[in-house]
Formats: structure tokens, C-alpha cells, sequence
């Protein structure tokens, strides 16, 4: 095992968590006192060789991210959104002409502007779509190929069985 210059090997696993001491803040590029530039700092050594901090404390307990802390986020992403869309629209309100394959029309600007955004929008998940029945139609098959190869060596392992 080698390492490379200026890392160190990972202490090994603990089972039970120890207690350390609080690191000094130390402004950058200045070397804490009584370190070897490099390591980083050192703890203090306790009176009398003994630590007298007492039991040790359980970690602090982390909440699990769910898909409804997610779909929550997601739908105050979604509010923002649309405020800005409603500010983009009341601030472009003057009208212009819009013509589309042979129809004619009157719009405010923000209005045509946001349609316009959509129709991107819908375009590129057409074609996300289809790249993805694309894509399940080649795991499908390759899945049935698998499958008839796995039948095959199993029909043929059967076979040299009952030979021997």
C-alpha cells in the first residue's frame, strides 16, 4: 500500500465514539503553535495522563431526507417560480402581433413569450420520451436474450448431468 506525499493512513474503525478536544481557530496560512506544519492541530494532552471529560456523548440524531421533504422543497422551488413568471408578465404587458402558421393574433408580449417558453418545453420532453421508450425497448430485449441463454445452459448443464 502506497500513499501519497502528504497523506496520512486512515485511522481504523472505532466501535465505540471517542471524545475529543476542541480544535483552536487558526487564521489561514499560519501553522497553529506547537504543530509540525502539515498535520494539522494537535489536542492538548489532559493533567496527569488521565481524561477527565467524563462519558462519552451519543452522536446527534440526522433526519433521513423522505420524497415528501423533497416533493415539499420542489413545491416552494415551484411557487418562486411562477412569482417571477406572474412579475415577468404584469412588466410585459404591451401587445404585439403574433403570426403562426397562417393565423394571425394579438398578444401581450410576456403571454407569447411564456407560450413560446412551453412549446420548448413540451418539444424537449417529446424527444425525452422517445429517447426513453427507445432506450426500455433495448433493456427489454436484451433481458428475453438473457433469459433464453440462461434456458439453453440450463437445458445443456441438465443434459451433460443425465449423461454422467
Amino acid at each position: 500500500m502506497s500513499l501519497e506525499p502528504g497523506t496520512t493512513p486512515a485511522p481504523p474503525a472505532e466501535t465505540e465514539p471517542r471524545e475529543t478536544a476542541p480544535r483552536e481557530t487558526v487564521p489561514a496560512g499560519t501553522a497553529p503553535t506547537g504543530t509540525v506544519p502539515g498535520t494539522g492541530p494537535q489536542p492538548a494532552a489532559p493533567p496527569g495522563g488521565v481524561d477527565q471529560a467524563g462519558p462519552a456523548t451519543a452522536p446527534p440524531y440526522r433526519i433521513k431526507r423522505t420524497r415528501v421533504s423533497g416533493a415539499w422543497f420542489a413545491l416552494g422551488a415551484f411557487a418562486v417560480v411562477l412569482l417571477f413568471l406572474l412579475i415577468f408578465i404584469l412588466q410585459n404587458n404591451h401587445t404585439v402581433e403574433v403570426s403562426y402558421l397562417g393565423a394571425h393574433g394579438h398578444l401581450p408580449l410576456g403571454v407569447g413569450l411564456l407560450l413560446a417558453a412551453i412549446a420548448g418545453v413540451l418539444l424537449t420532453v417529446l424527444i425525452g420520451a422517445a429517447r426513453i421508450i427507445q432506450l426500455r425497448t433495448g433493456a427489454r430485449r436484451h433481458r428475453r436474450a438473457d433469459r433464453r441463454a440462461n434456458v439453453q445452459k440450463a437445458a445443456a448443464a441438465e443434459s451433460a448431468d443425465a449423461v454422467s
